[in-house]
């Protein structure tokens, strides 16, 4: 393992040069949570490019009536590839880019639970999301939505293997999620500085708990419908052909059973950022802390309870109709109490209104609106004049996009000056928001409108004389707008990587742990782990006068510096707002070595994968194939845990 001594910064502030390779291979090897998070979110980001060049692609297609820039099959590979691509190669590993590189900044922690576990999570999201669109490669596209409806999806209906890759490919992204999910969860529960009981956790961090325990309960429902249709499709079960005695809405619970809690996995990070970035800028500490605790266990399992809102026009019948039409409404609640909350937190604060506020802001004007048309949708008869029409698109993307990207989007601006040492560009930040809030609005406001018109949803093209030409011009132009601003905030981290404005450790006057240390934080984190005697430990420390009976839950005493560090051996470390620590003496941090067995293992299942697209096509190449696969992965697990752990 490696051994990297913390100098002490009286007698010199030295760089640190921790044991590892350099170059490229120091980024396939690492271990490091923050480097692992750097790369979650630049793959997640060049997904978003593409998945946005997917949606630009579709609006042009219906910028008028008649259009002939694609044809019905190539649309639907599109909407199939944009809806996939958004939700899980876009939001979730985002949201995990963020999980890994400031949860254990959150807690006072050095690093993940299982680092090689956490590198292993990654490599085979890449491998899943290579699986998913190597059917551009192969010119075989999946086409039957995102949701993959039975029985379009057997065989006989869907001869290619464009199904087949979106199958695999998001079994092998279960696999990913999934060890993510158990690796955090142990983090949190384990990891958290002394002092950091449960109730003075960052609302962030709470909401990465509750989502890896949906994402622990919700992904084997969808890994076992996936299993159901790959072995219909391959080896002749019948699971959903109705002519063998299946039930395609056997599909559809299955989905719906993971995919309303997949909704929460996708929203509930922002609102954990935007909890985070509010209180910041607003002066104030977050209103009715336990409520919003309270608020986020309470939506987890109620999104367990209202899955068959999606199917009320499958002929549930008066009884179940009724039990999810009352329980969809229900989960409205506390996600009101939040919504009110963040509004309170701003209400009689200093706020200021940076990049990081203004997405915040966004992000819970845009997500009430999307709420709002959710609640009309707990009403089966309006669920059903809206049913498959541009209403329902409407509603998803003003929570998906006006919610979880503007709330992403939010915390790229507030923490990157914590990852790269820069500070973004304040002006086009806010000239980018400007610009996605209006062509935001401008692109799926008009969809409201064109759903009650009666336009379905996933059509190619429509004819001229429906009345729906206006609104889909002005929802295309919207796109565009939405396009260019993307290209402000590329433009914006491109700017910042050649001239950016350097950051302090402490650049927003923050009020949890990752802003006591510098920017970017060392490999080791913490020089001294932290001891915790409130919530919101930094502000109170720094603004004492602030402190409260509610806040600090005894005397008012605020210190972040361990007072007793056990086997270390050393005197008390303060933190002050410059990121300097007072120490006597070289501290020696053991962290792991970095490891090739985690990207072994993640192209273990890209083998395997492989091995199942091919199996139609020839058996006992495929079997071959498969087989070397999982035997690569079991190697790379063996080799991996007979490395030295953390030390």
């Amino acid at each position: 393992m490696a051994t990297i001594a913390v100098p002490s910064p009286i007698a010199e502030r030295r760089v640190l040069r921790p044991i590892a390779p350099t170059g490229v291979w120091s980024w396939i090897t690492t271990i490091d949570h923050k480097r692992i998070g750097v790369l979650y979110g630049t793959t997640a980001f060049i997904f978003f490019l593409i998945g946005g060049l997917e949606a630009l692609l579709m609006r042009t297609q219906l910028i008028r009536p008649n259009n002939t820039l694609l044809g019905p099959d190539q649309f639907n590979g599109l909407f199939t590839m944009h809806g996939t691509t958004m939700i899980f190669l876009v939001v979730m590993p985002l949201s995990a880019a963020f999980f890994n590189y400031v949860v254990p900044l959150q807690i006072g922690a050095r690093d993940v639970a299982f680092p090689r576990l956490n590198a292993f999570s990654y490599w085979t999201f890449l491998s899943g999301a290579i699986l998913l669109n190597l059917g551009f490669v192969a010119q075989t596209v999946p086409d039957n939505g995102w949701f993959s409806y039975a029985n379009i999806t057997e065989r006989a209906f869907s001869p290619s293997a464009g199904q087949d890759f979106w199958v695999v490919g998001l079994q092998v992204l279960g696999v990913a999620s999934l060890a993510a999910a158990l690796n955090f969860l142990v983090t949190i529960v384990q990891l958290r500085a002394p002092g950091m009981s449960l109730m003075r956790m960052p609302l962030f961090t709470w909401t990465t708990f509750i989502t890896s325990i949906l994402i622990v309960l919700a992904f084997p429902v969808i890994a076992i419908a996936l299993f159901e249709l790959m072995f219909d499709r391959l080896f002749g079960t019948n699971f959903f052909n109705t002519i063998g005695g299946g039930d395609p809405i056997l599909w559809q619970h299955l989905f719906w059973t993971f995919g309303h809690p997949e909704v929460y996995i996708l929203i509930l990070p922002a609102m954990g950022i935007v909890s985070e970035i509010l209180p910041v800028f607003s002066r104030k500490p977050l209103f009715g802390y336990p409520f919003m605790v309270y608020a986020v266990a309470g939506i987890a399992f109620l999104s367990f309870t209202v899955w068959a809102h999606h199917m009320f026009t499958t002929g549930l019948g008066a009884i179940a109709t009724s039990f999810f039409a009352a329980s969809t409404m229900l989960i409205a609640v506390p996600t009101g109490v939040k919504i009110f909350n963040w509004i309170s937190t701003i209400h009689g604060g200093s706020l200021k209104l940076t990049t990081p506020a203004l997405m915040s802001i966004g992000f819970v004007s845009m997500f009430t609106i999307g709420g709002l048309s959710g609640v009309m949708h707990a009403s089966p008869p309006i669920d059903t004049q809206h049913q498959d029409t541009y209403f329902v698109v409407a509603h998803f993307h003003y929570v998906l996009f006006g919610g979880a990207i503007f709330g992403l989007f939010g915390g790229i601006y507030y923490w990157w000056p914590k990852i790269t040492g820069r500070l973004l560009d304040d002006g086009i930040g806010k000239l980018q928001f400007w610009l996605m809030m209006i062509g935001f609005n401008l692109t799926f406001g008009p969809m409201h409108f064109l759903g009650i018109d009666g336009m379905p949803r996933r059509i190619y093209t429509y004819p001229a004389n429906m009345g729906w030409d206006m609104w889909n011009l002005v929802a295309s132009i919207g796109a565009y707008t939405l396009g260019l601003a993307i290209l402000v905030m590329i433009f914006n981290i491109a700017k910042t990587f050649i001239n950016g404005e350097r950051a302090g450790a402490d650049p927003w006057d923050g009020m949890t742990l990752e802003w006591t240390i510098p920017s970017p934080p060392p490999a080791y984190n913490f020089a001294v782990i932290p001891e915790v005697h409130s919530r919101d430990p930094f502000w109170l420390q720094k603004h004492p006068e602030l402190a409260s009976h509610e806040l600090t839950e005894s005397t008012g005493e605020i210190t972040i510096g361990a007072q007793h560090v056990g086997d270390l051996g050393i005197p008390a470390v303060h933190a002050g707002q410059d990121g300097g620590h007072e120490a006597h003496g070289d501290v020696h941090v053991h962290m792991p070595d970095p490891s090739y067995w985690p990207p072994i293992a993640g192209l273990g299942f890209f083998i395997a994968g492989l091995g199942v697209l091919i199996a139609s096509a020839t058996t006992y190449a495929a079997l071959g194939l498969t087989g070397i696969g999982l035997l690569t992965v079991l190697v790379a697990i063996y080799g991996w845990s007979l490395e030295p752990v953390n030390g």
